[in-house]
């Protein structure tokens, strides 16, 4: 019997040893070390440095691997003795070293199960984490996934950027393990929802019906509402029983709404929506609520060139026609009078209910001041009144706020003759006038300042019958004869047949501008305004009173009989001299009575 007894000491060797004997088998094994590269393996974490975390994978050395690929929002996810996936990315027999990666074994973890839902169809979970060119980066389980623009959405998306950061279901298309590549689409789900949803609606969809959808699209002329896998248009016309410029007026993307179906083509699967026609149409009984005359207020919507268009209530406007804004001011566009978003008073002018249209008027709210000038300047008044404004025609002078009168240049003066009005009077001057004629239909007021005073036509048969002998001052000289000024105001005209009993072949070479000559009047009418008059009718009688030559005289020692003789003898005298011919031969024998 061995009575040793055994003690830790000896306990403690033995244990060693066994140890030892271990691991030396394990090393011997055919086993140990063998690991391939490319391949995820488990390993037990042996020790946590600041840099690097080693892990046995029970190979001839441990594999160190960076700290940052087990960190997750700064925090190391594994302890000491925990069991980790890793790829094993090289190793080397010879020296027992290995190299190991944390992230390349989640990958492929993570590209092993995108597999089998390539395969199953079934969907992923990711988040959009940034654009790139052509399309999205996804995040699903760690790795990126590439999202091509075109499997975005069905439609375009208006603003690419609000999809970053927000998880989505994706269908995975194609896998490139080589090359760690997953290409994802959303568009392949949505097809399929759509279609689905499509089925569903089509087989209960009807006319008249009341929907809920979603806008989807708005374009300038309407809205495209998605009502669950078929789209449906909400056209600009059935948004509202009142004008509206554009939809975003009224909706925005993403706005739910309740419509109603105005039709649907099963065959073309088309459907049009309305929004109004859920609301009772306000001109369903337009005529009784407004009643022509009747005054009430509106807000102006809208202008154009021809008019204001003025809301009366929800869904109903009334145009004022430019011509109907102003009593007495001449617009050349309805901004002179109004603008966007005032409050005006209308008149009720006329209401189509046909054609769904009201006319109405701003000047009728007060009384037509054409009316009261009428009645306050009745024909033949007189007044005093500033001249507003000259033109080549006339005076234009204030007689009422808005309200001008016209005096034409052809009423200035009697006698006159006047070029330009604005010889005589200029802006700003009062004038004394008598009203002509007061014209409301056609708004127009004339007045005449000749007409304060009695035409001096009127009198001249009187002062200057026929067969009087006159003087006068030649104004102007024509063809045709001479403009003879015999008062102010008072021409007459000799006719180039009644110069002389001679001929002249113009006028121009016997006589000037400003000469004086005697003259007969031959003819006299106040109404055609002319006064004939005549030289040769008075051309010298000569009376032999000593001798040859002698002429009788007026009272004032002025030759009466021998004037246009002595004339015309005279301008062949100068005419000779100059070597001018005269046609004219100069009788030198007077007749006797």
């Amino acid at each position: 019997m061995n009575n040793t007894q055994t003690t830790p000491e000896s306990m403690n060797d033995f244990d060693m040893e066994m140890d030892f004997e271990s691991q030396l088998e394990n090393y011997l094994n055919s086993d140990f070390g063998d690991i391939e590269e490319g391949v995820i393996v488990s390993g037990e974490v042996v020790k946590i440095d600041d840099s690097y975390i080693l892990v046995d994978v029970n190979f001839k050395s441990e594999g160190q691997i960076p700290l940052d690929e087990f960190m997750e929002n700064g925090q190391v996810t594994v302890k000491v003795g925990d069991t980790v996936d890793v790829y094993v990315v090289r190793k080397n027999e010879r020296e027992g070293s290995i190299v190991l990666s944390r992230e390349k074994a989640k990958r492929m973890q993570v590209l092993d199960e995108l597999e089998k839902l390539l395969d199953s169809g079934d969907v992923v979970v990711g988040r959009i984490v940034r654009r790139i060119k052509g399309g999205y980066v996804v995040e699903i389980k760690g790795i990126e996934a590439f999202l091509p623009g075109s499997h975005v959405d069905l439609r375009p998306v208006p603003d690419m950027d609000a999809l970053v950061n927000q998880d989505f279901e994706f269908r995975v298309l194609k896998i490139n393990r080589r090359r760690s590549n997953v290409i994802v689409s959303r568009r392949v789900l949505l097809e399929e929802d759509r279609d689905r949803k499509r089925g569903e609606l089509l087989t209960t969809l009807e006319e008249g019906q009341s929907v809920v959808g979603v806008v989807k699209n708005i374009t300038e002329y309407g809205v495209f509402i998605d009502l669950g896998g078929l789209d449906g248009l909400l056209h600009i016309t059935d948004m509202s029983w009142k004008r509206i410029k554009h939809p975003k007026e009224m909706v925005q993307l993403g706005d739910e709404l309740t419509l109603k179906v105005l039709s649907f083509d099963k065959d073309e699967k088309k459907v049009s929506l309305g929004l109004k026609q859920l609301v009772m149409d306000p001109w369903a009984n337009i005529s009784e609520k407004y009643p022509e005359g009747h005054k009430l207020s509106g807000k102006v919507t809208n202008l154009v060139d021809y008019g204001a268009f003025v809301e009366l209530e929800a869904g109903v406007e009334g145009l004022v026609h430019i011509s109907e804004m102003s009593w007495t001011r001449k617009l050349r566009h309805p901004s002179q009078m109004v603008r966007p978003g005032d409050e005006v008073d209308v008149i009720i002018l006329g209401v189509d209910v046909d054609r769904k249209r009201i006319s109405l008027g701003m000047k009728q709210v007060a009384p037509n001041p054409w009316d009261l000038v009428a009645e306050k300047y009745p024909e033949g008044t007189i007044l005093e009144a500033s001249v507003k404004n000259i033109t080549e025609f006339g005076l234009f002078i204030g007689i009422e706020d808005g309200i001008d009168g016209l005096i034409h240049v052809s009423d200035l003066s009697w006698t006159k003759k006047i070029r330009h009005p604005n010889e005589l009077y200029k802006v700003g001057d009062v004038v004394r006038a008598k009203v002509l004629t007061v014209d409301k239909e056609n708004e127009k007021f004339t007045l005449g300042i000749k007409q304060l005073a009695d035409d001096p036509w009127l009198d001249v048969p009187n002062r200057y019958p026929v067969g009087t002998m006159l003087t006068g001052t030649i104004t102007n000289i024509t063809d045709f004869g001479l403009f003879v000024e015999v008062e102010e105001g008072i021409e007459g005209l000799v006719h180039v047949s009644e110069m002389s009993k001679k001929k002249i072949k113009s006028p121009k070479e016997a006589f000037n501008e400003g000469d004086a000559i005697e003259a007969k009047v031959i003819h006299v009418s106040a109404d055609e305004r002319r006064l004939g008059l005549s030289l040769k009718a008075q051309e010298p009688e000569r009376k032999r009173t000593g001798g040859a030559g002698e002429f009788r005289t007026t009272q004032s020692g002025s030759m009466t009989g021998s004037n246009l003789g002595d004339m015309i003898r005279q301008k062949m005298e100068e005419n000779a001299e100059t070597g001018v011919e005269a046609d004219t031969e100069t009788d030198a024998e007077t007749e006797e009575e």
